[in-house]
């Protein structure tokens, strides 16, 4: 029953996602409807059937293989339908999981093979969002990524195109693919221009490659956070660096298993960060390709390293610490969060 009842605490909890990317939440059903309006044919016609084709397994090797499960969804969110669909959904599952925040994330020039332009993707998923800000009473935001094995020239119109939408639903840029193989200094142009806009950034680095990215992304990119960063427990001076600039890291522990960023769950550095005091942000990054949510994966926390009921509400205000939001706009969040938490029992 006590386990049922933590359980049950820990769905009502109100909690935030900061790191969650926009083809990762596809759920299946959804797919199975755009096909059929876009006449694209799948593999199987079920819902069930098609979980292999869009979620990995307990056998997945790497980040590469976690990230070919993308060349599945992608396809079918050529669309402003498509588009605005997928965002509205985002945010309806986020709310079924009492996220009172969340950000998504998506590439622009991922989703133009119909004849979108780099600003219509945008304006779409910021559309599809605003209308779930509407109907779930979940505050969101729009993260534009620039993907690593795009030229810089694309890169740069996803971060002209997203200067036209800061203030208007759109809060930060990022990077994403394959880190490994393509390492953040190739990417100073492209973050010069984004500083030069005054767009805040976050970049995927510590993951697939060690904290010398992690480095690279706050000192030459602009980084004021960093997705991921598990691996900046290789060097000490770079993780005293993130700690004293109070960077925070948005870690996404299943996510992170999976694309073997860690070897396992023994060597996942959570607890070591929090007790070196890292400020640490839970979020889920792609739930559908890793058949996660956000209750999920503090469950999971709470059972692999013992967390608390207070560690996990201080890991969740840390999310509302660290999300682009206007300060005004924070305060009534924080605020918001607490009295909820307070009603739950679980502020002193």
């Amino acid at each position: 029953m006590n386990n049922m009842r933590a359980n049950d605490l820990l769905a009502r909890l109100p909690k935030v996602d900061l790191h969650l990317h926009l083809d990762g939440s596809v759920k299946p059903e959804t797919i199975l409807d755009l096909a059929r309006r876009q006449g694209i044919e799948l593999p199987v016609y079920d819902k069930d059937g098609l979980i292999p084709h869009m979620r990995v397994g307990e056998e997945c090797g790497s980040l590469i293989e976690y990230l070919s499960k993308f060349d599945f969804t992608t396809r079918f969110l050529q669309s402003a339908e498509a588009l605005e669909r997928v965002a509205y959904e985002v945010v309806e599952q986020s709310a079924e999981h009492n996220c009172r925040y969340v950000e998504v994330r998506f590439a622009p020039q991922l989703h133009r093979n119909t004849g979108l332009t780099v600003e219509e993707t945008i304006h779409h998923v910021v559309e599809g969002m605003k209308r779930g800000q509407r109907d779930f009473a979940v505050r969101v935001g729009v993260i534009a990524i620039c993907m690593r094995n795009h030229s810089c020239e694309s890169n740069l119109e996803v971060i002209e195109a997203a200067a036209k939408y800061v203030g208007k639903g759109l809060v930060a840029v990022d990077l994403a693919g394959d880190e490994a193989s393509y390492p953040p200094e190739y990417f100073r142009e492209v973050f010069a221009e984004s500083g030069r806009l005054g767009i805040p950034v976050t970049i995927h680095a510590g993951e697939a490659a060690g904290a010398k990215n992690v480095f690279e992304a706050v000192m030459n990119l602009g980084a004021v956070r960093i997705g991921h960063g598990v691996r900046l427990k290789e060097n000490r001076s770079i993780l005293e660096m993130v700690k004293d600039r109070r960077i925070p890291l948005e870690m996404c522990p299943i996510s992170n298993i999976q694309t073997k960023a860690v070897s396992g769950w023994e060597t996942y550095p959570i607890r070591e960060y929090l007790e070196q005091g890292l400020v640490v942000t839970i979020n889920t990054d792609n739930p559908s390709v890793s058949g996660t949510n956000i209750t999920n994966e503090y469950r999971v926390l709470k059972e692999r390293f013992g967390f608390t009921t207070p560690e996990l509400v201080k890991l969740i205000m840390n999310g509302v610490d660290a999300a682009f939001m206007e300060e005004h706009d924070k305060v009534s969040l924080r605020r918001e969060m607490e009295d909820e938490m307070s009603s739950l029992g679980v502020l002193n």
